[in-house]
C-alpha cells in the first residue's frame, strides 16, 4: 500500500478528526499536513479556536508524520507532547504541519506548527513537540 493511502485510510478511522471536520491535505515521507475549518463547533468562549482542537490536529499531524517513516505493519501512539500557544487562533481554517525531527526504531521525535489561515495570509498560532512510539 502506498504511503498516502496508508495515512488517509488510518486517518478516516479517527472519530475525533471527523467531529472536527479535519482532513489530510498533504502527505510526504516525514511530513503530514492536516487542515481544519474554523467554525463555532471548534471555538472557545472568546471566539478563538479551542486549544484542545489545535492540539488534536497537531497531535495527529505529528503521529502520521512519524508513521510515514515506520514499516508498513506499524501503528503509532503518542507518548507525550508539549504545546506552546503563541497567538489566538482565528480565521477561516487551521493548517497543522507535522514533521519528523528524528526517527528511531521505536521512538520518533516530531514537531508541528499550526497556522491560522485568513484572507490576510497565515499566522503561526501554536507549536508542538511530540514523542511517538511505534506499536506493531
Amino acid at each position: 500500500m502506498n504511503l498516502e493511502t496508508r495515512v488517509r485510510e488510518s486517518f478516516a478511522l479517527q472519530g475525533l478528526m471527523q467531529t472536527l471536520s479535519a482532513s489530510v491535505t498533504r502527505v510526504i515521507a516525514g511530513e503530514v499536513e492536516i487542515s481544519m475549518p474554523v467554525s463555532s463547533a471548534v471555538t472557545q468562549q472568546h471566539g478563538f479556536v479551542h486549544a484542545a482542537a489545535l492540539a488534536a490536529i497537531m497531535d495527529s499531524a505529528c503521529g502520521y508524520a512519524a508513521l510515514s517513516l515506520m514499516p508498513e505493519d506499524s501503528n503509532v501512539l503518542a507518548v507525550e507532547f508539549k504545546v506552546n500557544f503563541v497567538a489566538p487562533a482565528t480565521g477561516s481554517s487551521i493548517r497543522a504541519v507535522g514533521s519528523v525531527i528524528k526517527a528511531g526504531k521505536t521512538i520518533t521525535l516530531t514537531t508541528a506548527n499550526a497556522y491560522a489561515v485568513s484572507s490576510e495570509g497565515e499566522k503561526l498560532v501554536a507549536v508542538m513537540q511530540a514523542t511517538m512510539i511505534r506499536k506493531s
